[in-house]
């Protein structure tokens, strides 16, 4: 499930009224923060930039890997939580322009979570402690906890209860 605000537009579409939702010279603000931060290959400069620019919740030690794309109209939506890592070329999205409305939501990356490279997430979801999002996901809907998803659409790939199963018996087979 994804948790938006829906707001309606009258006239043209919702993108060609972009400036009537979001203030233009914040969107530029944005936009130049965002491209440093995608080519920085410092860590701590990138999660800085997110924190004290775009007021983005980034956990300590977040590692945000080179040219990934965070909102560019609505940052301060997006959290990432401590110890995640978000893999080369994601795309984390808080809007979503459409015909007759556009749409805002939260984005809520849990902590130690993996998503993996090329992933794209949608507005409104939320994305469990310890889950795992396998590269190229299309992340539509809420991650479990724990949970190793993929795909797109997104599919479970295995729960919380399977993984710490496969863990165990990987355990005792090395013992």
């Amino acid at each position: 499930m994804r948790r938006t605000t829906r707001y309606p537009v009258k006239e043209a579409n919702s993108l060609w009224q972009v400036y009537k939702t979001v203030p233009f010279f914040k969107v530029v603000k944005n936009f130049i923060v965002i491209q440093l931060a995608r080519y920085t290959p410092f860590l701590g400069m990138k999660n800085w930039l997110y924190r004290t620019f775009l007021r983005m919740k980034v956990g300590d030690q977040a590692a945000i890997a080179l040219m990934v794309m965070m909102d560019v109209m609505f940052p301060e939506k997006i959290s990432i939580g401590k110890n995640s890592v978000i893999g080369y070329n994601t795309t984390i999205l808080a809007h979503e322009y459409l015909i007759d409305e556009y749409r805002l939501g939260d984005v809520r990356i849990g902590d130690n979570v993996l998503v993996g490279a090329n992933t794209t997430i949608l507005p409104g979801v939320e994305i469990g402690d310890g889950a795992i999002v396998s590269a190229g996901t299309l992340v539509h809907k809420d991650v479990p906890a724990g949970s190793f998803v993929g795909g797109n659409p997104m599919q479970m790939i295995k729960t919380k209860e399977e993984r710490e199963v496969d863990e165990a018996n990987t355990k005792s087979i090395s013992e």
